[in-house]
């Protein structure tokens, strides 16, 4: 379903000073600051990244922030271009790696159900149709009519989250979506989750919590740095990550 191969990600860290009026007028008076402009930094955030996740599998990335995990999802759903390597996606994608992204804050819950769901991909009367199942599984009723700006974060990512996966997905991009939320919905979450596992929907799926990606995933890629440490049975994975982390 998805083939990952020597994918490589660079990004420019450099900020270039002078065009900052305050900067401009520190460097004027501070020849020391002059001389400590800042040059252009290239960063990989992914170093020749190659796996394949087939049809059906629960795949689970873990790894430290900045490890690459969020890119490598953003890659692989499309958003961005890597600057090295291919990947090839054979299916229809769900991604849910920014919740509420696609939402306009000036626009009320009802709204932009709407134009959450146009942009991704669902027709109107697709949405008419299943209008009261997202707003059920949303636990919104009450706030249909509020702009969403006024919405708290767990508020937004409950909307997002009910629209995404109104439909079974071949592919689904999760992006610790399990941890949004009170703990009620973060059980709906998870119990949705396991529902379309179990109707063979492939998962690539981010989590900083190892209890989450043992239960859910069948196999684990361990990334540090841009680059994958260890991949392999989820277990073992999660263990070696765990006694890293605990600097054992």
């Amino acid at each position: 379903m998805i083939k990952i191969e020597n994918v490589s990600m660079k990004f420019n860290l450099g900020i270039e000073k002078e065009f900052s009026i305050k900067q401009a007028f520190v460097n004027f008076f501070s020849p020391k600051a002059r001389k400590g402009k800042k040059k252009k930094e290239m960063f990989w955030a992914l170093n020749d990244v190659s796996f394949n996740v087939k049809k059906g599998e629960v795949v689970g990335l873990i790894g430290s922030n900045g490890a690459g995990k969020s890119t490598l999802l953003k890659v692989v759903s499309g958003v961005m271009k890597p600057t090295k390597g291919n990947v090839e996606v054979h299916g229809v994608i769900s991604p849910m790696i920014e919740l509420g992204a696609g939402f306009d804050g000036n626009l009320t819950a009802r709204e932009n159900i709407y134009l959450n769901g146009a942009i991704l991909g669902y027709s109107k009367k697709f949405l008419d149709d299943k209008f009261d199942e997202i707003v059920e599984f949303s636990e919104l009723k009450d706030f249909l009519e509020v702009p969403v700006k006024n919405f708290s974060s767990g508020m937004v990512a409950k909307l997002a989250f009910s629209i995404a996966t109104i439909v079974n997905p071949e592919i689904l991009i999760v992006d610790e979506i399990l941890s949004v939320g009170d703990i009620k919905f973060q059980e709906k979450s998870k119990n949705k989750m396991m529902e379309l596992i179990k109707g063979g929907t492939t998962v690539l799926y981010v989590s900083h919590s190892l209890e989450s990606i043992k239960e859910l995933c069948t196999k684990v890629v361990w990334l540090e740095h841009g680059k994958i440490v260890d991949m392999g049975d989820t277990k073992k994975v999660c263990e070696k990550y765990y006694k890293h982390q605990m600097g054992e």
